[in-house]
């Protein structure tokens, strides 16, 4: 008995610590993901998620408008909806944004201001409404081929140069 009370006492509930527990992974190359922050799972079934700051009520642009015509909106804050196509499944810090009838077409890159918050890594499938500020950037041939491995589409211009609307996020609502 003596012995028992002690083991006992050391073995506590393994049921924790294994779930707690992630599977090894192979060395990941480095990329530019920083750490990502902590956060809250994403709830299971029917859901609104909310990251960043709440949303303030900026101009909505319909996102076929802003694809069509994003030199219009360069620099400025919007408040767009769509569905997400992609998130990064490394650490949730880009999701890529889409109408519902375009799976193919291009879409609007979603970052996060100063990396302060992610999107769960399902987010896939999810409607978005994301506030935040427009940017038509060119991208690396690395990061353009970074992206592309994630299975982001990255359009490319007449010239082949790797080119997308960007949006930097300061609050995002997911809903399914």
């Amino acid at each position: 008995m003596l012995v028992a009370v002690p083991l006992v006492a050391l073995a506590g509930d393994p049921a924790p610590a294994a779930a707690n527990k992630q599977p090894a992974k192979a060395a990941e190359p480095d990329c530019h993901h920083p750490p990502p922050p902590p956060q809250a799972a994403a709830p299971q079934g029917g859901w609104t998620l909310t990251r960043g700051e709440a949303l303030k009520g900026a101009a909505a642009v319909k996102l076929a408008d802003l694809l069509a015509k994003p030199q219009a909106h360069d620099g400025k804050t919007v408040l767009i909806e769509g569905q997400v196509r992609k998130a990064c499944e490394k650490k949730g810090c880009w999701m890529e944004l889409a109408t519902a009838t375009d799976a193919k077409g291009p879409g609007v890159r979603v970052t996060f201001k100063d990396y302060g918050f992610f999107v769960p890594l399902d987010s896939a499938g999810s409607m978005a409404r994301v506030e935040g500020v427009v940017k038509v950037a060119e991208l690396s041939e690395s990061r353009a081929k970074h992206y592309e491995e994630e299975g982001a589409i990255v359009p490319r211009g007449s010239d082949g140069k790797p080119r997308e609307v960007q949006l930097v996020a300061s609050g995002v609502e997911l809903r399914r």
